[in-house]
């Protein structure tokens, strides 16, 4: 079998399903196994990375195992878990993208080396931003230093909202480069 089925379960699958809502973990595994390689391919497509991609079927997965009971067997195994992989993805390009856009002052990396070294930390927050471009480093500095909004930002160094969100996003980034042991 080629792991596709139409609108609604197979014969098989149904089978497979009732297996594992008595609670037959081989039955699910079956099912997993049948539509884990796909799933893999869709969270790949969605999230970007294998790493991620992998976690987001992971979770699928498990969703999808606390979630049999309420499978009404309206659609195909396949569109059932692809619908939850799809919100997997969602939920974890979420959580990246907050992950990513910490403000630096937040991290919980650089904050945890921070309070086992600090004299260490300020030397290379230092060098870092003296290694950033000025333009970067006005913004980290009003921002995550001084504690400006992004449009008290904007009106001082007399940039559009839009430009300073852009650099300052771009600042991060070099700094999270720079400092980048202090994240592991």
């Amino acid at each position: 079998m080629n792991g596709k089925s139409g609108p609604t379960p197979s014969q098989e699958e149904r089978n497979l399903l009732a297996r594992a809502r008595a609670g037959d973990a081989g039955a699910f595994d079956a099912l997993a196994e049948r539509y884990g390689e796909g799933l893999l391919r869709v969270a790949y497509a969605l999230v970007g990375e294998r790493a991620g991609a992998e976690d987001v079927v992971q979770e699928t997965l498990m969703a999808a195992f606390s979630g049999l009971p309420g499978f009404r067997g309206e659609s195909s195994v396949r569109t059932w878990l692809v619908s939850i992989l799809t919100r997997q993805a969602a939920r974890y390009n979420r959580r990246e993208a907050r992950r990513r856009h910490k403000p630096i002052a937040d991290a919980e990396g650089l904050r945890d080396a921070a309070a086992g070294n600090r004299q260490d930390v300020r030397i290379d927050l230092a060098a870092a931003l003296r290694g950033l471009e000025e333009t970067y480093r006005q913004v980290i500095v009003l921002r995550e230093i001084e504690g400006l909004s992004y449009d008290e930002i904007a009106r001082v160094l007399g940039v559009p909202r839009g430009t300073v969100e852009s650099r300052l996003y771009r600042a991060r980034e070099a700094l999270r480069e720079r400092l980048g042991g202090y994240y592991d």
